[in-house]
């Protein structure tokens, strides 16, 4: 359990692509699973680490991630003199990447209140990391629209890209912020966890 708790500590998004994008936030979440095997927490912990999602940024095999892609367009107007962002498009499409344990049904009862519980703690970080890309993508669509017009369309294209980048700032921070707390509360939140799964168990 301490090894497999060592491997959720470091789970993190993965890659990011953003470009210049805004307005209308579309976004798409979708799920992917990967099989893990084994009989015992050795073993499952050498699954993990052989078969979980690779994080680019790191090289290294995590339990579980979230893929984030940003995309979008922009489209610029005339306002009598000055040049304005017209049509404005974001795209956010997660795809949250979970394992699934292929020999759940034939281990112990403990192994498997472990499992179910780290498990769901793994897909409430991931689902978390896809719900702070999609506010961070509204708060990318407010803050264009409200960009005042420029002299000319090249002032307005830097304006709109300049936002766009400090966006992914704030972005990657929150995630990395993110990441933080939620390494450092691992053992208190996965016992709590533990304990109410053990007391619902014997309701």
């Amino acid at each position: 359990m301490k090894t497999i708790a060592r491997l959720m500590a470091v789970a993190a998004l993965t890659c990011l692509a953003l470009q210049p994008a805004a307005a209308q936030t579309i976004t798409s979440k979708t799920f992917a699973y990967f099989s893990v095997g084994g009989h015992t927490a050795a073993e499952l912990d050498a699954e993990l680490s052989k078969r979980g999602p690779m994080m680019k940024h790191s090289g290294a095999r995590h339990p579980g991630a979230t893929k984030i892609k940003w995309g979008g367009s922009v489209t610029y107007v005339r306002r009598g003199s000055r040049c304005a962002v017209g049509e404005a498009k974001v795209t956010l499409s997660t795809q949250i990447i979970l394992p699934r344990w292929k020999n759940r049904n034939r281990t112990t009862a403990s192994l498997a209140l472990i499992w179910d519980t780290l498990a769901s703690d793994i897909r409430r970080h991931e689902e978390r990391h896809a719900e702070i890309a999609r506010q961070h993508a509204r708060g990318l669509e407010r803050d264009l629209k409200k960009l005042r017009p420029e002299s000319d369309c090249e002032r307005m294209q830097a304006r709109v890209d300049r936002v766009t980048a400090d966006a992914v700032t704030k972005h990657d921070a929150d995630q990395a912020r993110f990441d933080r707390v939620e390494s450092k509360n691992f053992n208190d939140r996965m016992m709590r966890l533990l304990v109410h799964r053990l007391k619902n168990r014997g309701e």
